[in-house]
């Protein structure tokens, strides 16, 4: 399969990469926080990214797809947590500014960008605040298969997120 032909992933940062929101009760210890096995530039800066595990990287690497950051990060996620997670420079969405567009309800603000910049091609999102209601309307409108999956960010990306995903990715190769 060509590279270009892959499926697109659509990665959040906040929430699936960076677990958060977890009380006290849940977590008495706090988050884990882990250490690169090299220098990473911007970890001084931002105490967040040690709360990613490095070894999503390698695991997401090994997806058949294409990733994409789908982030308010925007080109901070390369330049910060793609060496963390021994990520390459990934493409980055570019967000239009806010509108006050009327009528879309629950629909996340993401969702319609995601639509079009995807042109068609299959696509898996990965994020904390997808809805019902981006289901349904990437369901009506986006013309290739999608996979949206809500992480839950109080853990971050989990193993039964990487199954899914794993599987829905199989069914696009066959």
């Amino acid at each position: 399969m060509i590279r270009s032909q892959l499926p697109l992933l659509f990665l959040d940062v906040d929430g699936p990469l960076v677990p958060f929101g977890a009380t006290r009760q849940q977590l008495p210890h706090g988050y884990p926080t882990y250490r690169a096995g090299h220098h990473v530039p911007g970890v001084d800066t931002n105490p967040l990214i040690t709360r990613v595990n490095p070894a999503l990287g390698p695991r997401l690497m090994a997806l058949p797809c294409e990733l994409v950051w789908a982030t308010t990060w925007m080109s901070d996620a390369n330049d910060c947590l793609a060496p963390w997670l021994g990520l390459p420079e990934l493409p980055v969405v570019e967000w239009p500014e806010p509108s006050d567009e009327g009528g879309q309800g629950r629909l996340h603000w993401k969702t319609r960008h995601l639509s079009h910049w995807a042109a068609g091609r299959p696509f898996a999102w990965l994020d904390d605040e997808i809805t019902d209601a981006d289901h349904a309307w990437t369901e009506a409108h986006h013309p290739g298969q999608t996979l949206l999956r809500r992480v839950d960010p109080r853990q971050g990306i989990t193993d039964e997120d990487f199954t899914v995903l794993e599987r829905w990715l199989r069914q696009q190769q066959g």
